[in-house]
């Protein structure tokens, strides 16, 4: 259960004094990196109902409760150990695995570690501002129990670096609260975490797209041979299921109400002119946040990928369905880009092993894809979204310096140059979306003309319950 100690954790913090000091002199510079970069005009006189972890079994993983934001209990908080637990993969296959780090893998673990952690505080910084145009106390609930869930990644990430990796670590910590989104002179590590979030089409989109991305890295190094990180990010991928479902959801209420207001208009109305959002502007965004977490998962040959695979560091999504652990002379037929056309040929799966992830996330981002396309096709409307092709908008792998349409097909820079804005958000698309959502909607049951109510509310509460209330 919950300690009663400074810092909650189930890791017997306690009885390592050296690492508990360590903890305890990183946490204020933590909490005033949360007032300064994390929800801004929300953290003094505001009580929001979150769901906080007091420990790892299901009864006590979603304790609700009313919180301010900076007293949010942040643990450390890692799955059950599993008895006997052998490597799952890569050269290593069938060992034990290790409850310490080789010091021949200490870089390159050190190095997917930091990695992660950056990710967390990241999308809390991009997502600081979008409280003052939230459209419901429901939604900006949802928010924040996203924020204060990143920022307890965070916290578990920075357990494992003090923990295993000494004064590098610690220095690693400080770093990883020195860098912030955006900022040109120390900019997040992953692109994707640098971009601007400014509304909440791009909020749900980050959180359906982006945050899928860091389901599948997760589900990687839940995979890995160091038993602390597997049990760390076995136990984030509990809470990172609801970012999805935020995401998911505020999409699909939002195509929903998209649905009403053209019904509403007789389909003869352009549903911006009554304050919707229209379906082309939302497969906009859905093309750039797609773009931009595909270039999460790396170069699609990567001999990082195969060193990482081969030494039990990281391994492939549900490493337990596939029939071979270790994959030595396996093959993956891959698609390349040649001399300006598609070319077919074999590569060593352990150095495809990017492409193998991010295979398993493209199914699993067009399955959610579809679910958007059945409300669609339920109000009686033609138009469908779609995933666009893994070659369009890319920044990282072979594509990359390359310009293709949301097809595939190949084109000109001067050709993408003139057509982008018809596949991704331009200036305008962001100034109608801000236009619709400057009034924030506070009012318990009340939502903004743009997004229809969810099904139900969060913890059996009504959609009308207040969610996030003001201190008196």
């Amino acid at each position: 259960m919950i300690s009663a100690e400074k810092i909650p954790n189930n890791v017997n913090l306690s009885s390592n004094k050296r690492l508990q000091r360590a903890l305890e002199h990183w946490q204020p510079k933590y909490i005033q990196w949360w007032r300064d970069m994390g929800p801004q005009g929300f953290q003094d006189y505001h009580q929001v109902y979150v769901r906080t972890a007091v420990s790892v079994d299901p009864s006590g993983w979603a304790h609700f409760e009313y919180v301010k934001l900076p007293e949010y209990r942040w643990g450390i908080f890692l799955a059950d150990p599993i008895p006997d637990r052998r490597i799952g993969f890569g050269d290593f296959f069938g060992q034990p695995v290790w409850h310490e780090v080789p010091g021949e893998f200490r870089n390159q673990l050190r190095r997917l570690i930091v990695t992660q952690g950056d990710t967390e505080p990241a999308s809390v910084e991009q997502q600081r501002w979008l409280g003052h145009r939230c459209p419901s106390l429901y939604d900006l609930r949802n928010l924040f129990q996203v924020n204060v869930e990143e920022g307890r990644h965070l916290w578990a990430m920075v357990y494992l670096l003090h923990s295993y990796f000494g004064r590098d670590g610690r220095d690693e910590a400080e770093e990883l609260l020195d860098r912030q989104s955006g900022n040109r002179d120390k900019p997040r590590i992953l692109e994707a975490f640098n971009e601007p979030i400014d509304n909440w089409l791009d909020f749900f989109m980050f959180t359906m797209f982006t945050d899928r991305d860091g389901k599948s890295q997760l589900m990687s190094l839940s995979e890995s041979s160091l038993d602390p990180l597997s049990r760390t990010t076995r136990f984030m991928l509990t809470e990172e299921a609801h970012h999805m479902f935020v995401g998911e959801t505020g999409v699909s209420r939002i195509l929903q109400r998209t649905c009403e207001l053209m019904r509403e208009a007789g389909f003869s109305e352009d549903v911006r002119k009554v304050g919707g959002i229209d379906i082309p502007t939302i497969q906009k965004h859905l093309n750039q946040w797609f773009s931009l977490s595909l270039d999460l998962h790396g170069g699609e040959v990567s001999s990082n990928a195969a060193s990482y695979f081969a030494n039990g560091l990281k391994g492939r999504a549900k490493e337990d369905t596939f029939d071979e652990h270790v994959v030595k002379d396996a093959c993956y037929r891959m698609e390349f880009f040649e001399d300006g056309r598609p070319a077919t040929r074999d590569v060593l799966m352990r150095n495809a092993m990017n492409e193998v992830l991010r295979d398993w996330y493209v199914g699993d981002c067009a399955a959610g894809v579809e679910r958007w396309n059945r409300i669609l096709e339920h109000a009686g409307v033609s138009e469908r979204l779609r995933l666009p092709d893994r070659k369009f908008n890319r920044h990282i792998g072979m594509y990359s310096g390359f310009h293709f349409d949301p097809n595939g097909v190949p084109m000109s820079k001067e050709q993408w140059e003139k057509r982008r804005n018809e596949w991704l958000p331009c200036a305008a698309d962001s100034e109608y979306l801000l236009s619709i959502m400057a009034e924030p909607v506070y009012q318990p049951g009340r939502f903004a003309n743009y997004i229809a109510p969810p099904r139900r509310g969060i913890n059996q509460k009504p959609v009308d319950f207040e969610y996030v209330r003001t201190e008196q």
